[in-house]
């Protein structure tokens, strides 16, 4: 099985268009990397592929991995779009992929719901191709192809649902994908508010998990004076504290941690620093877009 992280920052990419925080100026001054919104794709063969998540960057994200191009016939190794969730940032990318013959989408009826009644994205999509559903079920192992399954699982959260009222289960999940021929397994988490016990169980003993690194602190955006919202309050899991992601992970049976989903304002993007350092000391990584992971 083979990942390859297509985008590895949070939702306005690094730098963010509007910000000028220490990150964006290094980012725009060539001292550190541009990174895409998060998503990455999968694949057991690396001939066909599934995206999970559908950024706003997908266009270009496609463009830069061969694995994804099109023959001469304008068939598209891309299978299927799998959703964590029915945030803009994960799902305005399918607006993009609408010259499709086709798509399939595997969401949760939560999501689904969203995205159909609430920002209406899914019926704008449909005007364009023909769009088929298939419900995602937590818990449930579902076959995506020869060789490869996955199941989803519950994720949850208090971040309040801009489109509608929040549903009870389903509005987001993480993905844990195994490779049925060796049965190594790998988890995909983008967004995490917290690590239940049941999340905890759901992620351990992968040989690779891909969990949210928003922020390093969770008043990170309010120390900057960019947000008055912890990130916590705003569904994420912050990497340092306590009872923050490096602390927590490290007792789990877990072959390798990568932080994904890293918000433009998080000293880790930035190589010389001591957060960066840090991770680094506990064995952990942070992914930057076109990175690739075999299991």
């Amino acid at each position: 099985m083979w990942l390859r992280v297509l985008g590895s920052a949070a939702g306005g990419g690094s730098p963010q268009w509007n910000c000028g925080c220490p990150v964006c100026a290094a980012v725009r001054s060539g001292a550190a990397r541009p990174r895409t919104q998060s998503s990455v794709a999968v694949s057991a063969d690396r001939r066909s592929w599934f995206l999970i998540n559908a950024s706003p960057d997908v266009r270009g994200q496609i463009e830069a991995f061969p694995g994804l191009w099109p023959d001469e016939d304008r068939v598209s190794p891309l299978k299927a779009v799998l959703l964590t969730d029915a945030e803009l940032d994960h799902t305005l990318g399918l607006l993009l992929l609408r010259e499709a013959r086709g798509l399939r989408l595997c969401a949760t009826p939560a999501v689904h719901k969203t995205l159909r009644d609430g920002s209406g994205l899914l019926r704008t999509l449909e005007l364009y191709c023909p769009v088929e559903w298939r419900a995602v079920v937590p818990g449930a192992d579902v076959p995506l192809a020869d060789g490869l399954s996955c199941r989803a699982f519950d994720v949850p959260t208090t971040k309040r649902d801009r489109f509608g009222p929040a549903a009870d289960h389903g509005r987001v999940v993480g993905y844990r994908l195994t490779d049925e021929r060796g049965g190594g397994s790998l988890v995909y988490l983008p967004g995490v508010q917290a690590l239940t016990p049941a999340l905890r169980a759901e992620i351990a003993g992968c040989a690779c998990l891909l969990i949210d690194g928003t922020c390093w602190r969770d008043d990170e955006l309010v120390r900057l004076g960019l947000a008055g919202k912890t990130s916590r309050e705003m569904g994420h899991l912050p990497i340092d504290g306590p009872d923050g992601t490096l602390a927590q992970l490290p007792s789990l049976d877990i072959g390798r941690v990568i932080f994904v989903h890293l918000n433009n304002t998080n000293p880790v993007l930035l190589e010389d620093t001591a957060e960066r350092r840090l991770v680094a000391a506990a064995g952990m990584e942070v992914a930057v877009d076109g990175l690739e992971v075999e299991v």
